[in-house]
Parts: C-alpha cells; sequence; structure tokens
C-alpha cells in the first residue's frame, strides 16, 4: 500500500523567490503564555520553479472560482466591483 504523508499547516508565513525558485514558508500556531495570541512558527518549506508556481496558482483560483460559485466564500466588495 502506497502511503502518503500528511502536513497541516495554519497557513503561509512567507513567500520569497532566491535562487530562481519560489519558497513557501507554512506556519502553525502555537500556543504563547495563557490569554496571549498564539505565535506562527514555521514549520515547513516547499520549494518549486516558476512554472510549477503558476501552475499551482491557476489550480487554486480555480478552486477559489469553484467554492465562490457554491457560496463557501464571498468576494469582497473591491473584487466585485473590479469584475464590472
Amino acid at each position: 500500500m502506497d502511503r502518503k504523508q500528511e502536513v497541516f499547516a495554519d497557513g503561509i508565513g512567507q513567500i520569497h523567490f532566491a535562487g530562481g525558485m519560489i519558497r513557501f514558508d507554512f506556519v502553525t500556531l502555537q500556543p504563547e503564555q495563557e490569554g496571549k495570541a498564539p505565535i506562527p512558527a514555521s514549520n515547513l518549506r516547499i520549494i518549486m520553479p516558476p512554472q510549477g508556481f503558476l501552475s499551482a496558482f491557476h489550480s487554486m483560483q480555480q478552486l477559489i472560482d469553484k467554492l465562490v460559485e457554491a457560496g463557501v466564500l464571498q468576494k469582497n466588495g473591491t473584487a466585485a466591483a473590479e469584475e464590472k
């Protein structure tokens, strides 16, 4: 059986371009002191060539469009006005 690895991230802390590659630093929120907001801690870096980045961006845009169409997400006022 194929074993797949899953990684959870609360978000992307940073995206940068270095050495001809796009680098995503994913973060998870780590608890701080009681009553204080959690602090994002880097837990994974994904590195891809620019073409891979563009392909991933296109795939994400298609998913966003489907989520908007399904009513899961709503466009903000600025984005809705730009489309008109």
